[in-house]
């Protein structure tokens, strides 16, 4: 059985479109970095790197 999509795909592809919602809604880049940061677990400097 193969992996569903959600589980092959990285967070580098998909970024630049939550960034570009996000900002559509009034956020900012720093509200979305602490965001995605929670959710997978790295910090703020392994994200970066």
């Amino acid at each position: 059985m193969s992996k569903h999509r959600i589980y092959t795909t990285s967070v580098a592809s998909v970024y630049p479109h939550y960034l570009a919602k996000a900002e559509k809604k009034g956020r900012t880049k720093a509200e979305v970095d602490q965001i995605i940061c929670w959710l997978t677990g790295y910090t703020q400097k392994e994200f970066e790197g």
